[in-house]
């Protein structure tokens, strides 16, 4: 009998396209894991509705575009499970339960939220939504729905992770019974990449993102308002590479060059215009293969449509196992004894 291979959660929240930031950050890493692992791709709309309640247009417009992102990537349909969280009514059971195994003084306590909540002060000056607030526990019934061993996170993510195993310790530990898989954080080292602003990490918000499946018109416009080096009036000039995106771009798509890159910016041998049209040039053919990627799913969405339904359903039977798991440990299977 072959060896079953662990189960990974991972996923995306669809208020927009995937752009480099999501590449370099994780994207690359999942599509390099999906080999390895039984994989369940997660299209977060409902943890992405808790901060964009107002507009959920935007959210489910952007459902099936982060699919195809993905696909652009590399994700392969046969290997990876892509599951619509708002389809999955386990989820949103899985998550009642699990709120009374958390305090709000627990929830308050969490880094990661209060990073967030600060973050968006304008859109909840009111006060905090309960559904912002205790999305930790959400994202907890996420995991646990699809018995995931492995969570991929960056450093700043793994609160989250000690949550969701906190919540799983106390449920089995107070119904003395294994019905939860406790998860461990499998850190990923991912780049963090700046916008094109040069201010900030690489945000839709923010406007200043390179999207995956940006044309090569696109690219070019972004590319030439990127922010170089202030200090560099002149071609022959001395540069500062470090805080120049251009050259963080090109030490990004092109690792094996990136000394020579730094010695020829630092002596003066190039300049920012011609950095900024040999990143034009370098992006547009690192994404053609992205964009052919895409275009067989873009262009037929009954097909597309198919792989995310098939996957939700393979999803739900999975997830709806779990909170039978549940029930049966809570005592309260009155219909399925």
């Amino acid at each position: 009998m072959a060896e079953k291979k662990p189960h990974i959660l991972t996923g995306d929240r669809p208020t927009g396209p995937l752009h480099l930031g999501h590449y370099f950050g994780s994207v690359k890493n999942r599509v390099a894991l999906q080999d390895k692992y039984n994989t369940y791709l997660l299209i977060a709309d409902v943890q992405a509705l808790t901060d964009n309640f107002k507009t959920p247009e935007k959210v489910a417009a952007n459902v099936e575009e982060v699919a195809i992102d993905n696909f652009a990537s590399g994700i392969d349909p046969e290997k990876v499970t892509y599951v619509i969280q708002s389809a999955v009514p386990a989820i949103a059971e899985l998550t009642v339960f699990y709120g009374n195994f958390v305090t709000v003084a627990r929830l308050e306590r969490n880094p990661t939220v209060k990073s967030e909540i600060a973050a968006k002060q304008a859109l909840f000056a009111k006060g905090v939504t309960i559904g912002f607030f205790s999305y930790p526990v959400s994202q907890a019934a996420d995991i646990t729905a699809f018995d995931a061993n492995l969570v991929p996170v960056g450093e700043d993510q793994l609160p989250m992770i000690e949550l969701t195993r906190e919540i799983v310790r106390k449920f089995n530990a107070t119904y003395n019974m294994d019905a939860l898989v406790e998860p461990e954080a499998f850190v990923t080292i991912g780049a963090r990449v700046r916008g094109v602003d040069g201010g900030s990490k690489m945000s839709k918000s923010m406007d200043n993102a390179i999207y995956l499946r940006d044309t090569p018109e696109e690219i070019k416009r972004k590319v030439f308002s990127a922010f170089t080096d202030p200090l560099k009036a002149s071609k022959s000039d001395p540069g500062h590479p470090e805080g120049c995106v251009v050259c963080e771009y090109l030490r990004l798509i092109d690792p094996e060059n990136n000394a020579q890159l730094m010695e020829d910016c630092r002596n003066g041998r190039m300049g920012c215009v011609a950095d900024k049209k040999k990143l034009a040039k370098m992006l547009t053919d690192y994404l053609e293969p992205f964009r052919e990627r895409a275009r067989p799913y873009a262009e037929n969405r009954t097909m597309l449509k198919e792989i995310l339904h098939e996957g939700t359903k393979r999803g739900n039977e999975l997830a709806n196992e779990v909170l039978r798991r549940a029930k049966e440990a809570m005592k309260i299977n009155y219909f399925t004894k």
